[in-house]
């Protein structure tokens, strides 16, 4: 299995793997271990984000300038290259689903209002 959209996101405490990327691995939230925290399902453009703990356990260097992160292993240094355009790519589809996201809520807002509104007779 490869992953190819993954967010680091050193900023975050968070780690989040998606229900997308679960189905891609064969798995379902029932093999999952369960901890004291919820679980939402939601589209988005990445398979994980990965937050600073999952940078300090694996001890990532990232370098985001040139799109690239390091990991020690047992045989070396692990240096993962992302592509731009693919980068790029997966960023304008992320804004779209963003942008649909807003219109969506805009419009139940709006719904909502026009039935507070009382009709003429």
């Amino acid at each position: 299995m490869r992953f190819k959209k993954v967010l680091i996101d050193d900023g975050s405490a968070l780690n989040i793997i998606f229900i997308g990327a679960l189905t891609e691995l064969g798995l379902t939230k029932d093999d999952l271990i369960p901890i004291d925290s919820p679980f939402w399902d939601f589209d988005t453009t990445y398979h994980t984000i990965l937050g600073q703990l999952a940078l300090a356990k694996f001890m990532v260097v990232p370098h985001y300038v040139y799109m690239v992160f390091k990991t020690p292993m047992e045989q070396g240094i692990l240096t993962l290259r992302a592509n731009i355009s693919t980068a790029y790519d997966f960023e304008q589809e992320g804004i779209s689903i963003a942008e649909a996201m807003d219109l969506s809520a805009r419009m139940e807002v709006c719904i909502t209002d026009s039935k507070k509104i009382p009709v003429e007779e």
